[in-house]
């Protein structure tokens, strides 16, 4: 090889590596802003909680896992301290859990999205700042 290909090859070679690197990450997921906490509630059940944009909004599902089919929750969607919605929901035969999912609006700034479920004194709590 000789020295003008050396350095062509080389100046290929960054101008790909620069690309790739400016390459915004949601481009190839789709689900690369998706904000996920877990936690352990009061009595043994474990909560997650997923935040993320969609169409504008914010896509949240709050989803309760106990292991234990037919158990009947409330349920509770807070959205900067207010409450978004709320309901009661069961638990499956399959899997022992449940999952709400829920459309609200994205404001401006940092969103403070908290999910609250409660059964029997058992209680499951989890918030992302989106």
């Amino acid at each position: 090889m000789n020295r003008i290909t050396t350095i062509t090859a080389t100046l290929a070679l960054a101008s790909l590596a620069a690309t790739i690197g400016a390459t915004p990450a949601s481009a190839g997921g789709g689900d690369d802003d998706r904000v996920i906490r877990t936690g352990s509630c009061s009595a043994g059940a474990d909560w997650k909680l997923k935040v993320k944009t969609d169409d504008g909004r914010l896509e949240v599902e709050g989803e309760i896992d106990s292991n234990v089919a037919g158990q009947q929750w409330r349920w509770t969607i807070r959205h900067n301290g207010s409450v978004s919605d709320r309901g009661t929901a069961t638990t499956t035969a399959r899997s022992g859990s449940f999952e709400v999912e829920r459309k609200i609006v994205d404001l401006a700034g940092t969103d403070a999205v908290a999910f609250r479920a409660v059964r029997d004194g058992q209680v499951c709590r989890g918030v992302v700042n989106y």
